[in-house]
C-alpha cells in the first residue's frame, strides 16, 4: 500500500510555481479541440483521416483516439492528474509523427515534414514538459498533493 501511495503522490506531485500553466492551458485546449473536431467533422479529421492514413478498424480508433483527446484536454485544463493524462496523448503524438510525418519525410523530403509536423513537434515537447514538472500552482493536482502531505 505504501508503494502506491509514493506513486500516487508522485504522479500528483508538482512543481510550485506558476510557469506550467501557459503550456498545460495550450496543450488542453488543443487536444480538446481536435478531440472535438473528429465527431464534427470525421470525414477530414476523425474515420476519414484514419481510413486514408490506413488503420485499420478506422471506425473505433478515430473515435477512440478522439475520447482520449477530449478527456485528457479537460484533464489537463484543470490541471487534474496532469502528468498521468499527458502519457496518452505522448502516445497519440508519438503514433501521428510515425503514421503521417515519417512517410512525408521519405516521399516529399525533410523541408516538407518540417512544415507539416511543427504542431506535432511542439505539442509532444509540450507533453514532456508537463509529464517532467506537473501541473504547477494553479491546479487541482496542486491541491490534492498539499492535502494529502497534511493528512500524514
Amino acid at each position: 500500500m505504501k508503494t502506491i501511495d509514493k506513486l500516487f503522490s508522485y504522479i500528483i506531485r508538482t512543481s510550485n510555481d506558476y510557469k506550467p500553466l501557459i503550456p498545460r492551458l495550450i496543450v488542453g485546449f488543443v487536444f480538446l479541440s481536435e478531440g472535438i473536431q473528429k465527431f464534427l467533422f470525421p470525414d477530414l479529421v476523425g474515420v476519414g483521416r484514419f481510413t486514408k492514413i490506413g488503420f485499420e478498424n478506422a471506425d473505433f480508433l478515430a473515435y477512440f483516439v478522439a475520447s482520449f483527446e477530449i478527456v485528457c484536454g479537460i484533464l489537463l485544463l484543470l490541471g487534474l492528474l496532469t502528468r498521468l493524462s499527458s502519457i496518452p496523448l505522448l502516445i497519440i503524438m508519438a503514433t501521428a509523427i510515425v503514421t503521417t510525418k515519417i512517410p512525408i519525410f521519405v516521399n516529399e523530403g525533410f523541408w516538407t515534414m518540417a512544415h507539416d509536423s511543427r504542431t506535432d513537434f511542439a505539442m509532444t515537447l509540450l507533453l514532456i514538459y508537463l509529464i517532467i514538472y506537473g501541473a504547477g500552482k494553479l491546479s487541482i493536482d496542486v491541491a490534492l498533493f498539499r492535502r494529502r502531505t497534511s493528512s500524514y
